[in-house]
């Protein structure tokens, strides 16, 4: 299996949350998006060009006849997940609970998402782990 995806994804999730929990207070959180988006639009465009693949590239403009409704979507959930997290912040949440918590309950609400809509099935072990997510959700809110 490889790893490195997951270590990309835990890498650059602990720098999303320092950048989110240090992003100035007095800031306008859409202004602040505004730039987080920018930026990630340069990023994305040098990385377009250094990933293109060797056997052949596929353009831009073919490229972009194959997006479909999910890429929309997830720029409107990305703003919306940029924005509440920014928000949660600034409302005092801690950086060691905020994202424990938003993940535990997105992995269990995503449970029915991934049967229903994905077709995938619940195994002994996802169970025994939903039960662990549950408790670890009920002792952090003590």
């Amino acid at each position: 299996m490889n790893f490195l995806p997951i270590i990309m994804a835990v890498t650059f999730s602990i720098a999303y949350h320092v950048g989110q929990k240090s992003t100035p207070s007095g800031l306008n959180p859409m202004v602040a998006l505004i730039v987080t988006y920018l930026t990630a639009s340069v990023v994305s465009i040098i990385a377009y060009f250094l990933f293109i693949p060797k056997d052949g590239a596929i353009g831009i403009m073919s490229s972009l006849k194959q997006v479909n409704w999910a890429s929309y979507v997830l720029g409107f959930a990305v703003v919306g997940l940029e924005l509440g997290y920014l928000l949660a912040y600034r409302a005092g949440w801690n950086i060691t609970l905020t994202s424990l918590i938003s993940n535990s309950l997105v992995a269990l609400l995503l449970i029915p998402v991934g049967m229903f809509f994905f077709k995938e099935s619940l195994s002994t072990n996802t169970v025994i782990g939903i039960l662990l997510c549950l408790s670890g959700l009920f002792f952090i809110s003590k």
